[in-house]
């Protein structure tokens, strides 16, 4: 079975800094990333990157703050965020696809985590 597990969300000051962990059971995936959704908005991209390869696409809003990297061993990829800002409040989904090309739409990301709270206060 197939399961994305998410941890590391939580609720931090402005400035600060979070990781977020992805673990991957069941089998690898081509591609793996980050999305968040923001109570009333849609879900949208955080980050996403090929597990083979240094292939990483990042919002324009994160660039410079967070930072998307993979461990094989674990089959686990991270998301370290920094200078998180109060707009960066969100529920974190962890997403996985078979195919091989990035894509930076939620509709076509196969898997799923349960997803993780993060919450920056000001």
């Amino acid at each position: 079975q197939v399961q994305l597990v998410e941890s590391g969300g939580g609720l931090v000051q402005a400035g600060g800094s979070l990781r977020l962990s992805c673990a991957a059971s069941g089998r690898t995936f081509n591609v793996m990333g980050w999305f968040r959704q923001a109570p009333g908005k849609e879900r949208e991209l955080v980050a996403v990157r090929r597990w083979s390869g240094g292939d990483i696409r990042y919002a324009e809003f994160v660039k410079g703050r967070f930072t998307i990297s993979r461990d094989n061993a674990k089959n686990t990829v991270y998301l370290q965020m920094n200078s998180l800002k109060p707009e960066d409040t969100a529920v974190y989904y962890c997403a996985a696809r078979n195919s091989l090309v990035l894509s930076t739409s939620s509709r076509e990301y196969d898997y799923w985590g349960q997803g993780t709270q993060v919450t920056v206060s000001s």
